[in-house]
């Protein structure tokens, strides 16, 4: 399969335009469409085809009130952690769409699966970490291709979240991801717009 020059002008595009998304519609996301959008995690590489990533649909609103109060909780705190004028434009950034996001999802990495069977991990164990990192890359693509938002919530303590959802003992917390229809489009990311912090160009040497 080889593809065009408009094949990769639409996928810079979808890159472009994804954005870490904080403010939702309520409105539903239709089952079709979080189906492909599994399909896509799917598709992700994973080191060994080991696969590790587990995913929980969050539906039940005790589940999504707890998440919210731990969020809360160690938001305060790290609010708390700045000073200053830094401390202000933190104040002024929204960090979670938890209250409005109509899907939410909580991912966990399997640290000792049986697939795969060690294959590319025996020195860097840190590979089933990045396979379930690039599970929730290649959705959020696929969020945004279906003109849907995803934001992702890092503010939470993962041993709390583990034992808020009873995981068995060799998973790890890898994120909470909130999904949905934005509520706005906007070519200008939040930590832009909040004069946060400006993109730095990649480093990439040659030696």
């Amino acid at each position: 399969m080889e593809f065009t020059a408009q094949d990769s002008a639409i996928l810079e595009r979808i890159m472009l335009w994804r954005r870490d998304v904080r403010h939702f519609r309520p409105d539903p996301v239709p089952e079709d469409v979080l189906a492909r959008l599994r399909a896509a995690m799917d598709h992700a590489p994973s080191v060994g085809n080991a696969r590790p990533w587990r995913v929980i649909r969050v539906e039940d609103p005790a589940l999504r009130a707890a998440v919210r109060a731990e969020f809360t909780r160690c938001n305060h705190n790290a609010a708390a952690s700045y000073e200053g004028e830094q401390a202000q434009a933190y104040g002024r950034l929204k960090l979670a769409g938890l209250d409005a996001a109509p899907v939410q999802l909580a991912v966990f990495t399997e640290t000792d699966p049986q697939a795969g069977h060690r294959l590319g991990r025996a020195t860097m164990e840190l590979t089933l970490q990045q396979s379930t990192a690039m599970a929730i890359f290649a959705l959020w693509l696929a969020a945004r291709a279906e003109n849907l938002g995803l934001g992702a919530v890092s503010i939470l303590a993962p041993s709390v979240i583990e034992r808020l959802f009873a995981v068995p003992a060799h998973w790890e917390f890898a994120g909470y991801l909130c999904l949905g229809h934005p509520a706005f489009m906007d070519d200008t990311p939040l930590l832009h717009r909040a004069e946060w912090q400006q993109n730095a160009p990649t480093l990439w040497e040659t030696r």
